[in-house]
């Protein structure tokens, strides 16, 4: 099953990154919607979840990862944006404050979602949520690194054969 899972997100994911251009930006769409795909496909199959759970789990999924998402996009603005009416130590102490109500809003999204998704799913499932989310993550990374690194090379071949002809021509 892991092979075919493998096979299916190579094949989805191709597309996006068969071009020789740099890898899709995220605010490609079908690029995104490639990757919720794999994702969706992905987190199923680690968490065996049956065509019934699957059914109740997702729309489930999908709103706490929207709502985990904006509290994180809080937090990363709460870091950038120091107020200039405080000096550096107040913006620090700010920034903190905000840091922890917003990981505690988190904590707080987990929990009621987690209790949600346990009357869908059983509670072994559950705690592999996180690790399935981890894995896939990890193995999108990996992808993009070796996409990354076979476009350096074949960079580099070109200017290779750019400099060769150029030293023919001289």
């Amino acid at each position: 099953m892991k092979a075919i899972l493998g096979i299916l997100l190579t094949i989805i994911l191709l597309p996006a990154w068969a071009q020789d251009e740099d890898i899709p930006p995220v605010t490609d769409t079908k690029a995104r919607d490639k990757i919720q795909a794999a994702r969706v496909a992905y987190i199923t199959d680690q968490l065996q979840l049956t065509p019934q759970e699957a059914e109740k789990f997702w729309p489930i999924y999908r709103e706490f990862a929207e709502r985990r998402k904006a509290l994180r996009q809080q937090l990363k603005q709460a870091k950038q944006n120091p107020s200039p009416d405080q000096n550096q130590e107040q913006n620090s102490q700010a920034a903190l404050d905000a840091q922890f109500k917003i990981k505690q809003q988190e904590l707080d999204l987990e929990k009621d979602y987690s209790g949600r998704l346990l009357k869908v799913i059983s509670a072994q499932k559950l705690r592999t949520l996180p690790d399935a989310e981890r894995r896939f993550r990890q193995m999108i990374l990996d992808q993009i690194q070796r996409r990354q690194m076979q476009q350096e090379r074949r960079q580099n071949l070109r200017d290779q054969q750019q400099q060769r002809l150029q030293q023919r021509n001289n």
